[in-house]
């Protein structure tokens, strides 16, 4: 369910926004016309920031759940049956405050990757469609496709990780003594700086290789994917 807030949020608003602030800010749409990085930065992160938000419940459900654990624990243990007993004992501790916790990270995280990811595979489409255009390759080839989503993988991973160390300890904290917040951190910027502060810079880059070898494969199947079935829409219908 998260899967399908986020990404089907962040990825069927992204050209109509987009489309938006082109016409707003160069008043045209973007389609035919060279891309605005900054524009379709801005656009990614909006989306991803509005999936973020709506899926923001089942995350939190999600990360307490892979956490649990009767032999290694990871942070504080919460013991949920299923993802329904989550949501209901979340709501009867907490309410809807309680559902959103930690939603601040969730967004900055996702607005953060989206950004970066929408925008430089657009960037990365259109760099390798020209500059490979001798060898058969335009925006309409897989293998651009391809090469553009490897690529966007790794800067993804780059700027994302930060967000996920600080997006995981938010929400895997143990609730507050009222109830409401966490009783580790208030907030995404005071788990920035307790982590940096107290575990060094390179804390923020926990994981990476794992996260990289998840969210590589992830981009590459999405934007092909997504290539594939926006080609047979525009043939179809």
């Amino acid at each position: 369910m998260y899967q399908i807030m986020l990404n089907g949020t962040r990825l069927g608003f992204y050209e109509p926004v987009k489309n938006i602030l082109y016409s707003v800010f160069t008043g045209h749409s973007s389609d035919g016309q060279k891309q605005v990085i900054p524009l379709n930065v801005a656009a990614g992160g909006l989306c991803g920031m509005a999936g973020a938000a709506l899926g923001s419940p089942f995350f939190l459900v999600k990360t307490r759940m892979q956490s649990a654990s009767d032999f290694a624990a990871v942070g504080f243990q919460h013991r949920y049956k299923s993802s329904l007993d989550g949501l209901r004992r979340i709501w009867s501790e907490g309410g809807v405050r309680g559902l959103y916790r930690g939603m601040d990270a969730a967004m900055m995280r996702a607005g953060a990757g989206s950004s970066v990811q929408l925008a430089t595979y657009d960037h990365f489409k259109s760099f390798f469609s020209t500059r490979l255009a001798h060898r058969g390759l335009d925006g309409n080839s897989m293998a651009t496709h391809f090469l553009a989503s490897m690529v966007t993988g790794f800067f993804v991973c780059l700027v994302m990780n930060p967000f996920d160390v600080v997006s995981t300890r938010m929400y895997n904290q143990k609730a507050g003594a009222n109830g409401h917040g966490g009783a580790l951190y208030k907030n995404p910027l005071q788990c920035f700086y307790k982590t940096v502060t107290t575990e060094g810079l390179f804390s923020l880059y926990k994981g990476f290789l794992a996260h990289y070898l998840r969210l590589g494969p992830h981009t590459i199947l999405m934007f092909v994917f997504m290539e594939q079935i926006k080609a047979l829409g525009k043939r179809h219908f």
